[in-house]
């Protein structure tokens, strides 16, 4: 069998924000972004506070990527039921 030399990040999107006063990268697929950002722009907030928010809220143990994907997961099956969290609210 042959070895896959694939790369992981291929098809990945990053994007570089400031949490609680420090730079981090996320990488996810576009598809993420573009549901993480119509939800910010719905809710009249930038992606930045979406993605704050996100962070500030869960759980210590789901990496923030994680955390986001399953927000953007969300909102997709729930529509407009979904509301925003914390500081959002």
């Amino acid at each position: 069998m042959g070895c896959s030399t694939a790369d992981p990040l291929a098809g990945l999107v990053k994007r570089s924000f400031s949490l609680t006063g420090h730079r981090t990268s996320v990488a996810l697929e576009a598809e993420f972004w573009a549901v993480l950002a119509d939800i910010a722009a719905k809710n009249q907030h930038p992606l930045s506070a979406l993605i704050a928010d996100i962070d500030a809220t869960r759980s210590p143990d789901s990496p923030l990527a994680s955390a986001l994907r399953v927000y953007a997961l969300q909102a997709a099956l729930e529509g407009d039921r979904l509301k925003p969290m914390g500081r959002l609210a």
